[in-house]
C-alpha cells in the first residue's frame, strides 16, 4: 500500500513523540492505542518480539504498565521521511518500578504510518525488553 502524504515533518514528530509517547507516559491505554491501526504490527526487533493488531499491542501495554510506576520517554533525536510517513528516533527511556529501581534505556524505533497511524513500529531496545 502506497503512501499518501498528509503529516507534515512536524506533525509526524508531535505523533510519535507528543501524542503517541505522551499517552503512554501517562499511562493512558485508550489514546496510546489510538495511534495503532487495527492490524498494527510492533516488534522489538532486538528480542526477536512481534505484537500483531490491537489486541495483542493492549496486552503488552497492560503488562508494561503494571510493570512500572513511572515512565519517561526523552531526548528525542528524530529523522523523517514526510513523503513517504516514516520516521525515527533515538530516545531515552526512563523506567521507574514500585521500588525505586530506575532503568534507562538508549533506544530507536522507527514508524510507518498509513492515513495518520501507526501500521508498523519496529523497536531497537539498549538493554532487556521490556515489552514482552
Amino acid at each position: 500500500m502506497q503512501y499518501e502524504p498528509g503529516l507534515s515533518r512536524d506533525a509526524l514528530i508531535e505523533f510519535a513523540t507528543k501524542t503517541y509517547f505522551g499517552n503512554v507516559d501517562a499511562k493512558n491505554m485508550d489514546a496510546a492505542l489510538d495511534c495503532f491501526h487495527d492490524e498494527a504490527l510492533f516488534c522489538v526487533q532486538t528480542d526477536f518480539t512481534r505484537h500483531s493488531g490491537k489486541g495483542e499491542i493492549r496486552r503488552m501495554f497492560e503488562d508494561f504498565f503494571a510493570a512500572y510506576e513511572t515512565i519517561i520517554h526523552r531526548d528525542f533525536v528524530c529523522t523523517v521521511d514526510e513523503a513517504n510517513g516514516r520516521i525515527a528516533a533515538n530516545f531515552i527511556a526512563e523506567l521507574i518500578d514500585d521500588d525505586g529501581n530506575v532503568t534507562l534505556l538508549n533506544n530507536t524505533n522507527f514508524w510507518r504510518l498509513r492515513d495518520g497511524k501507526f501500521q508498523e513500529v519496529y523497536v531497537y531496545m539498549s538493554g532487556a525488553n521490556v515489552l514482552t
